[in-house]
């Protein structure tokens, strides 16, 4: 009977170190669709919303707290980074984001850094930026982003 006992708590003891909760695998999974949407959101409609100076998409990416510090230590908000668009017209050929790291918090706070690759005619610039992400509602507004580093590279 002791034997018996002893490997019954044993095996529970097994159990409850390795089996999931309900929660966790929730949460697993919400993280995959959370590193698609931030891919899709980072590489394909940011850079949508400055191409097509499309103002309302980009007021759906940016949370009203946003924050932005340029290359040069200039801070913009959500307010003077819409503006911006609306009088700037993309020039470039064209522009690639690629991400180096995106990292979920169990908080709902997103980290996304990477290189922009940017082309215009015989011209290739790149810069690195870093973007901070929350989600709110069920969905992620970027609060915070910093880009360096611009040069032109051969």
């Amino acid at each position: 009977m002791k034997t018996f006992l002893s490997v019954a708590i044993g095996c529970f003891i097994l159990w409850s170190c390795t089996s999931k909760t309900e929660g966790e695998t929730e949460q697993n999974h919400s993280t995959g669709q959370d590193r698609q949407l931030l891919t899709q959101l980072k590489e394909v409609k940011w850079p949508k919303a400055y191409r097509e100076q499309d103002t309302l998409l980009l007021d759906s990416i940016l949370g009203d707290d946003f924050q932005m510090i340029d290359d040069q230590g200039n801070w913009s908000d959500k307010k003077g980074e819409l503006a911006w668009i609306k009088e700037h017209a993309s020039t470039h050929d064209s522009f690639f984001y690629e991400i180096k790291r995106l990292d979920i918090l169990p908080n709902g706070t997103a980290m996304i850094c990477g290189t922009g690759h940017i082309f215009k005619d015989s011209v290739k610039t790149i810069y690195q930026s870093s973007n901070v992400l929350i989600k709110r509602e069920g969905q992620w507004k970027a609060i915070a982003s910093h880009v360096s580093g611009i040069k032109q590279v051969p």
